[in-house]
């Protein structure tokens, strides 16, 4: 039957699977299975990995996060990859400690009022465009069998399946960024 929806998880656990000669499982919560669990925990840490370069449907822009009351810390959401300072706080220099914001020019965690940031967010795979889901799911698949079979005739096949795939994620970021040929940032009034 053929696919009519964006890849699962469960779709991405048995691919890598599948790259190392094991049977498919019909669940991802079949913790019975260590090569699944090894699967799923590839698939975390390349979806972790590929998400903190910031795409532009993981990352928010000038997005404005109060300080609490009365300590006055700002805290990010927890699922939070890379902070910076945006629009008019662009000259406040802001770093990520912990879960709050640490201002570097007054030394202080404590800021008076909003600041606006960039946010780059580590999402769920179910929420990611179907060319990260691929790219991830395939890289995944290919360093799983690395690290479980170690072929370098498998690894040869799926690291032109990993290029590809990435080329079709690149290709989908600047569509859907609004890169133009003379720049390599989003055009003026988009997000990135």
């Amino acid at each position: 039957m053929l696919a009519t929806t964006p890849t699962t998880l469960l779709e991405a656990v048995n691919l890598c699977l599948a790259n190392i000669g094991e049977p498919p499982v019909n669940s991802i919560e079949d913790s019975g299975v260590l090569f699944a669990v090894t699967a799923l925990q590839t698939l975390s840490n390349v979806s972790r990995e590929v998400q903190t370069r910031g795409w532009h449907w993981n990352e928010e822009v000038d997005y404005p996060i109060a300080p609490t009351y009365p300590e006055g810390f700002v805290e990010v959401p927890k699922n939070t990859l890379k902070v910076d300072s945006s629009g008019r706080d662009s000259a406040i220099d802001v770093v990520l400690r912990g879960s709050r914001l640490y201002d570097r020019q007054r030394r202080s965690y404590v800021f008076p009022r909003s600041v606006l940031v960039n946010l780059t967010l580590l999402l769920p795979f179910e929420e990611l465009p179907e060319a990260a889901r691929w790219y991830i799911a395939v890289r995944s698949a290919r360093r799983f069998q690395a690290s479980n079979v170690g072929s370098a005739e498998l690894d040869s096949f799926t690291k032109l399946d990993e290029a590809q795939a990435r080329v079709t994620l690149e290709d989908d970021q600047a569509q859907v960024a609004d890169y133009n040929i003379n720049q390599t940032g989003p055009v003026e009034g988009t997000l990135r």
